[in-house]
């Protein structure tokens, strides 16, 4: 129905690839604005990337971007997890614009699903699982028994800090697939009253002016939103990284 605001979010497959161990893979609309994301990233960073010694605006505004990942990293992990920077500006790139491509009126809100923001997700915990225990061997596991506490104290501590990480990639995922989500479903249950008064003639019309003006505050919003929840993952991102760095010995 066009009426529904959970319609936006239907996957609809482009075409057809072949099919791969029995599992569908079929190139679909949120499969396109993943891609165009990851391209407008591409395209966006080429234009920034001028290499003048007195920077033009889009050279200055690569270069704050880059300065503003890198500080980002190095202040909650530290200065030995510059490593990790292409993965923390990567996924902080890609999700702002997935998340900006989205609010156009005809997009696809990749962020919006689940199965994309909790792949992000569990590729993130499980980064930090092996950098872990490739830096650290399995002394990395230590992070669940913190040192210095009574022996009776672990028999607590320890599930309890396991509960914690499993919870991770959850919250992670789940925080952001849910405001995208909330956000669209808000402004498309706000079109619909407006379509609805506009479209009932008389009176009801200037009554319109209300949820305008209320729609406009909310894709105000949204944009806000969208930049927020990108900054949100990444920098949760960057102190779970923490674990890598600092395992008590």
């Amino acid at each position: 129905m066009a009426n529904d605001p959970m319609q936006q979010f239907e996957i609809k497959k482009i075409f057809d690839l072949p099919k791969i161990a029995g599992q569908d893979i079929s190139f679909t609309n949120s499969s396109l604005w993943m891609v165009l994301a990851a391209l407008g990233v591409v395209v966006f960073f080429a234009l920034t990337a001028k290499g003048k010694l007195i920077p033009g605006r889009m050279q200055s505004l690569g270069e704050m971007s880059h300065e503003f990942i890198a500080n980002m990293l190095k202040d909650t992990t530290g200065p030995e997890a510059i490593k990790f920077f292409p993965y923390i500006f990567g996924i902080f790139f890609f999700i702002l614009f997935a998340n900006l491509f989205g609010m156009n009126p005809y997009a696809f809100t990749s962020t919006s699903h689940l199965a994309v923001s909790a792949s992000l997700a569990l590729f993130t915990i499980g980064l930090v699982v092996v950098a872990g225990i490739w830096k650290n061997g399995f002394k990395w596991f230590k992070i669940f028994a913190p040192a210095g506490l009574p022996l009776p104290m672990y028999i607590l501590i320890i599930p309890i800090e396991i509960i914690s990480f499993l919870s991770r990639p959850v919250t992670l995922a789940v925080r952001l697939f849910a405001n995208m989500t909330a956000g669209h479903v808000m402004l498309k249950i706000f079109a619909i009253f407006i379509a609805f008064l506009m479209g009932s003639g008389g009176w009801k019309i200037f009554a319109a002016i209300g949820p305008i003006i209320g729609t406009a505050a909310i894709v105000a919003l949204e944009f806000l939103v969208a930049g927020l929840q990108a900054f949100v993952f990444a920098i949760l991102t960057c102190v779970y990284l923490n674990d890598v760095y600092h395992v008590d010995h």
